[in-house]
Formats: C-alpha cells, sequence, structure tokens
C-alpha cells in the first residue's frame, strides 16, 4: 500500500514531532459535550457530568494484526477506532472521545500518515467521538497502532461479563463469520500475487466479507436499541475473538456453561459460498475466527418475547448450570465441547486453551 504512484513522498523529519501532529489533526473538531479540552495541549480535560468513565486500549503491530499488502491505511485507521469502541459497546456505553498514538519506520511518507489519519477522521465523524489527543515516535517495527477510548455510562447501564445466570438466553446481534471468510480471500490472492506478480486479485462477489475484515463496524447503536426494547442483558462481551473464545469468556466471569446449537448461528450466504470454496465448515470458522466485532449478551428467558423477532438479534443458546460448553450440531444432536483457538499475538497463531 505504501507503494501508490499517487501519494507523494514527503519526509517525516521535515514536519518534526509538533508540525507533524499539528498536519496531522488540524482537521479534527470537538463536538462531544462531555470534551472540554482535546488536542494542542499536555492533556485532554474531560467532564463526565456525573456518569462513569470507560477506559478501554488496543494495540495493532504490522505483520501481527495486520499486513498491509492488503489493508488501505485508510481503513486501517478506521479500524483502529472501532476495535476500541466495540470493547464500550460490549459494556453499554457511550463513546466520547479516542486517543491514537502511531510509531512509524522512516518508510513511512507524511502521505501514508495522512491516509491513516483520514480513516480516523471519518471513524470519528461516524460514531461523534472526539480525538482527544496522542502521540508519534519512531519504530524499528514498521507501522504500530495504539488507541484508548474513553465512554461514559450510568452506573445501573454498564453491563460487565459476570452477570449471566443459568437458563438465561444467549443472543448474537448481526451474522457472524464474514470478517475470517474475508482475510482467508486476502490471503489466498495475496499468495497468489506473491507467486506471479502479473496476476490481479480476484476479489469479485466477496464484497461483504472483505468489508467486514477491512472496514468493521462497532455495534455502539445497540445501547439504544436494547433501550427501546426494554431488555435488560445480564451479561454481554464483543467479537473481537472467534465466537467459542468469547462464551468461554463469559462462562468463566459468570461462572456457568453454555449450550450453543449450531442451526440458529446467524452467516451471510458469502459467508456460507466462501467457506465451502476454501473447503471449511462455516461454523468452524465462526468459532475460531475473529473480529465480527458483534455483540454477545445474554438475557433472562422470561424476556425472549421481546427479542424474537426482532431483525437485529439472534438467539443461538443458553446458559446452563453445569459450566460446560457445547455446540450442538445440526441435525445430529452431536454435542461437542467448545475450546477456544483465537489469536495469540505473541505466538502468531491459533492458540487451544
Amino acid at each position: 500500500m505504501l507503494d501508490d504512484k499517487n501519494l507523494y513522498k514527503t519526509s517525516i523529519s521535515q514536519y518534526g514531532e509538533f508540525g507533524l501532529i499539528q498536519h496531522l489533526t488540524e482537521s479534527f473538531t470537538i463536538s462531544d459535550p462531555s470534551t472540554i479540552k482535546g488536542i494542542g495541549d499536555d492533556a485532554a480535560v474531560l467532564d463526565p457530568k456525573g456518569k462513569k468513565v470507560l477506559v478501554t486500549s488496543d494495540i495493532l503491530i504490522e505483520n501481527v494484526h495486520f499486513n498491509l499488502a492488503y489493508t488501505p491505511l485508510k481503513h486501517l485507521g478506521y479500524k483502529c477506532v472501532v476495535i476500541s469502541l466495540s470493547d464500550l459497546a460490549a459494556m453499554n456505553a457511550t463513546p466520547g472521545q479516542i486517543i491514537i498514538s502511531i510509531a512509524v519506520s522512516n518508510r513511512f511518507p507524511v502521505e501514508a500518515l495522512d491516509e491513516i489519519y483520514s480513516g480516523i477522521h471519518a471513524a470519528c465523524k461516524q460514531y461523534k467521538v472526539d480525538l482527544a489527543g496522542g502521540d508519534t515516535a519512531s519504530s524499528n517495527l514498521g507501522l504500530v497502532i495504539n488507541s484508548t477510548a474513553i465512554g461514559y455510562a450510568e452506573e445501573n447501564e454498564i453491563i460487565y461479563r459476570n452477570g449471566a445466570k443459568p437458563n438465561d438466553l444467549l443472543v448474537v446481534s448481526g451474522d457472524l463469520g464474514g470478517a475470517y471468510f474475508g482475510l482467508q480471500v486476502l490471503e489466498r490472492e495475496n499468495v497468489a500475487f506473491k507467486s506471479n506478480p502479473d496476476l490481479q486479485p480476484d476479489l469479485a462477489g466477496y464484497s461483504y466479507i472483505l468489508e467486514r475484515q477491512l472496514k468493521p463496524e462497532a455495534r455502539t447503536e445497540v445501547k439504544s436499541l436494547l433501550k427501546e426494547m426494554d431488555l435488560h442483558p445480564t451479561s454481554m462481551i464483543d467479537l473481537s475473538d472467534g465466537l467459542a473464545s468469547e462464551i468461554i469468556h463469559l462462562s468463566q466471569q459468570s461462572k456457568v456453561g453454555f449450550s450453543i446449537y449450531e442451526e440458529k448461528i446467524p452467516m451471510d450466504n458469502q459467508v456460507i459460498t466462501t467457506a465451502e470454496e476454501f473447503g471449511i465448515n462455516p461454523v468452524t470458522g465462526i468459532l475460531n475466527g475473529g473480529e465480527d466485532y458483534e455483540l454477545v449478551f445474554t438475557i433472562p428467558i422470561t424476556e425472549h418475547d421481546k427479542i424474537k423477532h426482532n431483525p437485529n438479534f439472534t438467539v443461538i443458546g443458553h446458559a446452563t448450570a453445569d459450566k460446560n460448553n457445547v455446540l450442538i450440531t445440526k441435525g445430529s444432536s452431536q454435542v461437542i465441547p467448545l475450546t477456544a483457538q483465537g489469536w495469540d499475538a505473541y505466538l502468531n497463531k491459533k492458540k487451544k486453551v
């Protein structure tokens, strides 16, 4: 992505640290009422107005969390905001500010950073959050981005991972698996390009799953949907890792087990056809993939009527008292224990715990 002929090659050194920060952030304005002072001083000044403050942080490292061979820089900037806002959504908080710090090697021109910050700006506008600060530094490891998100909620609004009770229904927003299978397509085309640079990538017919991987969205609107439906989740988590990993997190924190039903898991047709193309069971990809950034939550079974016809949510299982986490397969009713095989950034491979 750095060899785009439409990009100039302005050296970062021409700006200096403070000049670079000013250049990258000059188009950002303040919009959230809780932001008293954002960019331009030694620290941001925020006023939570009596609410609880929630803070979360994520780091993205080149060749560990993303591959610039097929990741547009603008999309990367957008995504670095979304992944942190998704954590706030998982706790039923309203996002207010984002803080972005970037470390880059000298192979990155200023125009590359402009692209990243254009994506950050687009995400801030989309989610109505303020860029409240950050830092820039040099790196020997390529590109590293750290995002810290700050959100707000009334104390009685916050939803933790530890509140699920036996017989609670397990619910998921949206559909699953798109990001994982989008990544499989991108990796396949990248390998093909490496073997023959004259080949053009064949991405026709994969638009939905590619967008799910390269430009995911945080489900920040779920908070208002739950309020409108008078739904009261007892626990919640976002799907940054595979569905199995996140269910196990809920299980461990709430001290319950979960039974999920294969036939209930929502997936787009593009996920199904791409899984067939790769010879992978789509449910296997959903359980062990990740980066869908949908929300998984539990509700009391007494609230089932409130959600059963809502197109935004799908009931995929229920909590149990025996603390075992299982997948009940379609048709055969075979019971398969769930194991977490999410991404391990330290080992750079899937892990099994």
